[in-house]
C-alpha cells in the first residue's frame, strides 16, 4: 500500500521536514556520483554496523575506526539507491507536516533524530552479531507514523492498492493504514528471527521508530499547537481537493 495523501490540513511550513528531505536527496546526489567501491566503503563508516560496537575486538582487526558515534546520527541519512530515499523520503512528507505542526520545527527535529535512535536500538538487539551496516531513514519515518495514529487516528489516507495489473484507490483511516503497516513490520520481525530471513529490510528498526513515535509525541507537542488532532478532542471532516 502506498499513501498518496492524507486529509489533516496543514497550518505552518513544514521548515524541519523541508531541510530533512532536502538533505537525504543532497546526500543521495553524491552518493551517486562516487564508485561503488566508495559507496561500499561510506555505507560501512557511516552506517551503524552492529559487530562494531558490540564486539569492539573484531572491529579494530578490520579496521574500523577506535571511536564512531557519529555513525548514530549519519545512518538515517544514508539510502542504497534512488527507489530507498524517495519512499521513506514520500512517508515523511505525507505524515510529518501535521506532527512538525504540533511540535514546531525544532521540537521536531530532536523528536524525529530521537526515534530514529530508538529504531536503532531495537535493530541492535535483535541483530547484535550482523556485519552489514543498517542505513535508511524509515526508523525515524516510522516515529512520525507513530506520532500520526496517535494524534490523528480518525484522519483518512488515500491509498493506492495494486491487486495484479489493476490500480485501487481508496480512502482508508489512518489507523488502519498505519496499524496494518506496522503489524506487517511485527509479523516480518517475527518470521525472522524464526529463520526467515528477508535481506536488507531492518524491520525491528521500523518496530522500534513507531512505538517511539508513539511515547514520545506527547513529550514533544505543544497543546496550543495541535489544532486538529485528538488531543483536543472532535475534529472535523475534511475533503480531498
Amino acid at each position: 500500500m502506498i499513501p498518496l495523501k492524507d486529509d489533516i490540513p496543514r497550518v505552518h511550513t513544514p521548515v524541519a521536514v523541508i531541510l530533512i528531505i532536502a538533505a537525504n536527496v543532497a546526500l543521495q546526489l553524491f552518493l551517486g556520483h562516487l564508485h561503488p567501491a566508495d559507496q561500499e566503503r561510506l555505507y560501512y563508516l557511516f552506517g551503524v554496523v552492529p559487530a562494531r560496537y558490540l564486539f569492539p575486538d573484531w572491529a579494530a582487526v578490520v579496521g574500523f575506526p577506535a571511536t564512531g558515534v557519529l555513525p548514530f546520527l549519519t545512518y538515517m541519512f544514508l539510502h542504497g539507491g534512488w527507489w530507498h530515499v524517495i519512499m521513506n523520503m514520500w512517508m515523511l512528507w505525507i505524515f510529518a507536516d501535521n506532527i512538525e505542526d504540533v511540535m514546531g520545527p525544532g521540537r521536531f527535529l530532536c523528536f524525529y533524530l530521537l526515534c530514529g535512535l530508538a529504531a536503532l536500538a531495537l535493530h541492535l538487539f535483535f541483530n547484535t552479531t550482523a556485519t552489514a551496516p543498517i542505513i535508511g531513514a524509515s526508523g525515524a519515518v516510522a516515529g512520525v507514523m507513530g506520532a500520526y495514529v496517535l494524534l490523528y487516528p480518525r484522519g483518512k489516507v488515500l491509498t493506492f492498492i495494486p491487486i495484479i495489473i489493476i490500480p485501487y484507490i481508496v480512502r482508508l483511516p489512518a489507523w488502519l493504514f498505519l496499524g496494518f503497516w506496522f503489524a506487517t513490520q511485527m509479523f516480518a520481525g517475527l518470521f525472522e528471527q524464526l529463520g526467515a530471513p528477508v535481506q536488507g529490510i531492518a524491520w525491528w528498526a521500523h518496530v522500534g521508530g513507531f512505538v517511539a513515535g508513539m511515547v514520545l509525541v506527547r513529550l514533544f507537542m505543544k497543546p496550543e499547537r495541535c489544532y486538529y488532532c485528538e488531543y483536543k478532542g472532535a475534529r472535523q471532516d475534511f475533503r480531498f481537493e
